[in-house]
C-alpha cells in the first residue's frame, strides 16, 4: 500500500513531526502556510513540503477559496497525497507524539471485530464509553445530549471501517467547556478498544487514517471555526462511511504546537457555531447529506464543490 501522513503547521518541525517522518512505510506531506519556515521543512528527509507557491500553482482555485492562515490548508496536503496515489492517508497534528507502534495496527478497509454500541439517538459519543472517563465528552458532541448518552446496548460486531480514529493519551480532544471544568489528562484503557456505533460520532483530524475512496467526501470546511473537522466527520459518516475508534497511538502534548494557539475562551467562541447547530445538523444530514450546504458560508460551500471537482 501507498501511505502518506499529512498536516499543515506554522510551527518549526516538532518532535512529533520528526517522529512521523521516521515511521517505516509512511511519507509525510506538509502544506505550508504563509508563516511557516519553508527552509526548515524543505531540509527534512521523507517529507514532501508544499510551499504556498506550490499550492497556488497546483490547486489555484481551491487555495484561493480556502484562504491563508488557517488549519484547513491541510486539505491541500490531503489532495496531494491522493494525487500521488495514496491508498491510506493519515491526518495528524504536530503536537501529537506518535508511539512506536503508530500505524501498525491498521483497520481501514479490513473486517474487524469491535465493541459495538447501538443507540437510538442521532449521535454517539465514543469518549463516554471509556472506563474512568465517562464524565468527559469528545469535542463536537452536542452539549444538550450529554445527560442522555446511553451505553447499555453493547455487543460484538464485525465491521469494515473507512476511517480509523486513533485515540490519544495526555490532553484529550474535548471542547473548551469540558477543558474549563475538568482540565483533563488521560491514560485510556486499551481494553475499551476498538469500538464503533450505529450512529455518527464526532472525531477530529488530529490523529486519523482514512481510505482513499472516501477522500471525495472528507473535506475540512473553512470558515466555521473549530467545527471544521467535526462537521467533516458528521458529513462523511452521513454518506455511509463507518468509523472505528482504536486504542491510543499518540501522546497529545499541546505545549508542542504553541505558535498560533488560541486561548480557551477564544476556542469556546470558535466552537459556538457547533453548540448552536450540531443537533440540527445531525438531524438534517440523516435526511440528506447535501443539507450540509445550509450550514456553511457560501465560500466554504464553493471550496467543497471545487474539492469534489478535483477528486477524480
Amino acid at each position: 500500500m501507498i501511505k502518506f501522513i499529512v498536516t499543515t503547521t506554522i510551527n518549526p518541525p516538532t518532535d512529533a513531526l520528526l517522529k512521523y517522518s521516521k515511521l517505516e512505510g509512511w511519507t509525510v506531506i506538509v502544506a505550508g502556510d504563509l508563516k511557516t519556515n519553508h527552509d526548515l521543512f524543505r531540509s527534512l528527509e521523507n517529507v514532501i513540503y508544499l510551499s504556498p507557491e506550490d499550492q497556488e500553482q497546483k490547486y489555484p482555485k481551491l487555495s484561493e477559496l480556502i484562504g491563508w492562515r488557517c488549519i484547513q490548508r491541510r486539505n491541500l496536503a490531503i489532495l496531494e497525497a491522493y494525487n500521488l496515489g495514496a491508498d491510506l492517508i493519515g491526518i495528524i497534528d504536530d503536537d501529537n507524539i506518535p508511539y512506536e507502534d503508530w500505524g501498525l495496527d491498521l483497520m481501514v478497509n479490513k473486517e474487524i471485530e469491535v465493541n459495538y454500541y447501538t443507540v437510538e439517538d442521532t449521535v454517539f459519543d465514543s469518549m463516554g464509553a471509556l472506563d474512568g472517563y465517562n464524565h468527559l465528552w469528545h469535542r463536537g458532541f452536542p452539549l444538550e445530549k450529554l445527560s442522555f448518552r446511553d451505553y447499555s446496548n453493547k455487543t460484538k460486531k464485525t465491521i469494515t471501517p473507512k476511517i480509523q480514529a486513533i485515540y490519544w493519551n495526555g490532553e484529550p480532544d474535548v471542547d473548551a467547556v469540558c477543558r474549563m471544568i475538568y482540565n483533563p489528562r488521560c491514560e485510556f484503557n486499551n481494553n475499551n478498544f476498538p469500538l464503533s456505533s450505529n450512529k455518527p460520532s464526532p472525531f477530529n483530524s488530529q490523529n486519523i487514517i482514512i481510505s482513499r475512496d472516501i477522500v471525495k467526501d472528507y473535506f475540512l470546511f473553512p470558515f466555521i471555526g473549530r467545527m471544521d473537522d467535526i462537521w467533516a466527520a458528521y458529513y462523511v459518516q452521513s454518506k455511509g462511511n463507518q468509523v472505528v475508534f482504536s486504542k491510543p497511538g499518540v501522546l497529545s502534548d499541546r505545549t508542542l504546537g504553541t505558535v498560533g494557539r488560541y486561548s480557551i475562551i477564544e476556542d469556546m467562541k470558535r466552537e459556538y457555531i457547533g453548540m448552536e447547530n450540531n443537533t440540527k445538523l445531525l438531524n438534517d444530514l440523516a435526511i440528506d447529506p447535501d443539507n450540509i450546504k445550509n450550514y456553511l458560508p457560501e465560500q466554504s460551500w464553493l471550496a467543497f464543490q471545487e474539492w469534489k471537482n478535483l477528486i477524480k
